[in-house]
């Protein structure tokens, strides 16, 4: 009788290492689905900046350096695959998604570019393309958060060092400008 029991305590410490180990493995490749996710959404970015930089360089002469900018940013970007180095990717984004932002303000005194139904429409689409990339990395920030939860809370963290699972993607955050608080007299001068 004794031996069975320990047959049934060995089976069930073999299913939850089992189980364990199936949940820290859908979490790793989830982490990775969601950072492909986020190189999808960005590729539209990357397919829109030429347009925006055509239709903008008839009207914006004097922002010639920083449409420069964007293009060379963008490249740089696109030879940067997430999964292999993610902190350099979040680095040029961050700067990429800062200088988009720029040439938007820089728009808004140019009202015959603002007008152009070629413009309005990339525009438009380029705001889209940025809503898709902020839900991108709001779920891969979510997984993660998942995959650190786990290899960071026992029993998942033993067997996460058993297997090697490391905690090696970092979080998506904004960058610093975005997170300072805007000034708003400046724009009522």
């Amino acid at each position: 009788m004794e031996h069975n029991v320990l047959w049934y305590v060995l089976g069930a410490v073999v299913v939850v290492f089992y189980a364990i180990y199936v949940s820290l493995i859908k979490k790793k490749n989830m982490l990775k689905e969601s950072a492909s996710g986020i190189d999808v959404q960005l590729k539209k970015r990357y397919d829109l900046i030429p347009n925006l930089m055509t239709i903008a360089a008839k009207y914006m002469e004097h922002e010639k350096t920083m449409m420069e900018e964007i293009t060379r940013l963008r490249s740089e970007t696109m030879k940067v695959n997430f999964n292999a180095d993610p902190i350099k990717k979040i680095e040029l984004e961050n700067l990429l998604s800062s200088r988009i932002n720029d040439f938007k303000l820089s728009a808004e005194n140019y009202p015959d570019m603002k007008s152009n139904e070629a413009m309005i429409t990339a525009m438009q689409s380029l705001n889209e393309v940025e809503e898709h990339i902020a839900a991108a990395r709001r779920f891969y920030n979510s997984n993660v958060t998942a995959l650190k939860n786990a290899i960071e809370i026992f029993p998942s963290s033993l067997i996460a060092k058993m297997i090697g699972i490391k905690d090696e993607m970092p979080f998506f955050e904004a960058e610093d400008i975005a997170k300072k608080a805007i000034d708003a007299s400046e724009y009522f001068k």
